[in-house]
């Protein structure tokens, strides 16, 4: 899929839209129904591990950004900042008012980790405050200078975790729990395959000790980062003086943790899982499991089949469905259209099918179709093939990433690789930034997770000894 398809498909399929502003999005209410049964899922499996949801200001005072000096690195390249607050109307122009420079810029927040290290400050005096396990539902801005709508946005929807504990390993402990959530958001409901390992020190988080890496492979080859975990290690907490006073009234330093996914979830779907006929979702996500389309050759029918639909929905009331009985358009016209969406299944019902009492199913996935009975079965029946379509897809996707792995000991064959194909490559590294930057500036590729710290080998680039197994790619 090429960006011109890409993106004919989301705007076809009415995920989201272009605003007037570069790299601002508009996400319509079927991408943003995506989003929200991502976030319910992820969202009931952070309350089960006993998180909560808060939320912190969108704005952040300049001085407080800038206290953790790592952090800044990265984010300041890409910052939108708020001086001024009131406009005046001049010779019928909108001017800003110079009177009404701010005594300090503030931040419109790319990342909550300083407003809210600067407020455990206060939350956190003694080990009996610990662990603070809190999570953000929130927008962040990131004004990228190449805009890709879900993968690369200036803004965009952000699940953010932020967590304070005693000890290091308490805090390894909360970053293997969220592997765990991850795992099983990204491939038991996105049904996305992906390899994760650590980021390289180059690519790690600004702040952070290091970086855990979700990464997966889209349809044309490239690389795309689903989600990332951070180990902060005490770096938030002595930057902002954040100390706890433990069982033996010594103060301590507070270890701390962040998280998160976002939006690109949406865009990693499209671009993994989509076909010729358009988008493919998953059915534990799909803002509808099963559209109704009635074959209607006479308007007399209508009343027959809307009675029949009535009854085929009290049986099947646990799934979303979407019955289209608009008589102005043909069945045809609407079999494209729920295609184009990726409605997992759907039922078509005419004059035969009430005569007999039965319903013809067809899967988006794969448009297998089935016939069956409307009987007390058929919710088991119809719950077996959504299982069989989530399993399916993944098996497809699994597939495609399988095919394209290489493992690649010669520079000459990576970059040729690289340049026609794409893909993961899997090769030794020196553990030298120079070479990862040498690698990034002849090929584009990075280095998109660590996979193996104890092979031994030799460099792809340098020919140097390499005891890491790194996976090169390109990213958008």
């Amino acid at each position: 899929m090429n960006n011109k398809e890409y993106i004919k498909l989301i705007l076809k399929s009415k995920l989201a839209d272009f605003s007037n502003i570069k790299g601002f999005m508009i996400l319509r209410p079927y991408g943003y129904k995506i989003w929200e049964n991502i976030k319910n899922i992820l969202n009931k499996m952070l309350i089960k591990t006993k998180h909560q949801n808060v939320y912190f200001p969108l704005l952040i005072p300049k001085k407080l950004f800038f206290t953790e000096s790592n952090h800044i690195k990265n984010f300041s390249k890409e910052c939108a900042i708020v001086t001024h607050s009131k406009f005046l109307i001049k010779n019928n122009k909108i001017i800003v008012d110079p009177s009404s420079k701010l005594k300090e810029e503030l931040i419109i927040r790319p990342t909550s980790e300083t407003i809210i290290w600067n407020t455990y400050k206060k939350w956190i005096q003694s080990y009996r405050d610990l662990p603070i396990l809190i999570n953000q539902w929130s927008n962040v801005v990131r004004l990228e200078l190449k805009n890709k709508i879900f993968i690369r946005n200036s803004e965009f929807f952000l699940q953010e975790g932020h967590t304070a504990h005693k000890n290091k390993k308490e805090a390894i402990k909360e970053i293997n729990k969220i592997k765990i959530l991850y795992k099983k958001l990204i491939k038991n409901y996105l049904s996305i395959p992906y390899i994760s390992g650590l980021k390289s020190n180059y690519q790690k988080f600004s702040g952070a000790e290091y970086t855990y890496s979700f990464e997966s492979l889209t349809n044309n080859g490239k690389c795309l980062q689903l989600a990332t975990i951070h180990f902060l290690a005490k770096n938030f907490s002595k930057a902002f003086n954040v100390t706890f006073t433990n069982k033996k009234g010594i103060k301590k330093y507070v270890w701390s943790t962040s998280w998160g996914v976002s939006t690109r979830l949406i865009g990693a779907i499209i671009m993994i899982h989509s076909d010729k006929n358009g988008l493919i979702l998953p059915p534990k996500i799909a803002p509808i499991h099963i559209v109704i389309i009635p074959i209607i050759k006479k308007k007399k029918y209508i009343k027959k089949i809307n009675i029949f639909v009535k009854k085929l929905k009290i049986i099947l009331k646990k799934f979303n469905i979407k019955y289209d009985n608009n008589l102005y358009k043909t069945p045809g016209n609407k079999f494209y259209k729920y295609e184009k969406i990726g409605v997992p299944i759907r039922i078509t019902i005419g004059k035969k099918e009430i005569k007999k009492n039965n319903i013809e199913i067809t899967r988006r996935d794969n448009f297998k179709k089935y016939y069956y009975k409307i009987n007390n079965k058929l919710y088991k029946k119809i719950s077996n093939i959504l299982n069989k379509i989530q399993k399916n897809i993944y098996k497809i996707a699994k597939n495609k990433m399988k095919q394209n792995i290489f493992i690649i000991n010669n520079y000459k064959t990576f970059k040729k690789i690289i340049k026609k194909k794409g893909g993961f490559i899997i090769s030794n590294w020196d553990n030298k930034k120079s070479t990862e930057l040498n690698i990034k500036n002849d090929t584009k590729a990075t280095i998109r997770c660590i996979i193996n710290k104890k092979i031994k080998g030799k460099c792809i680039y340098t020919g140097n000894k390499s005891y890491k197994k790194v996976v090169f790619g390109k990213s958008y």
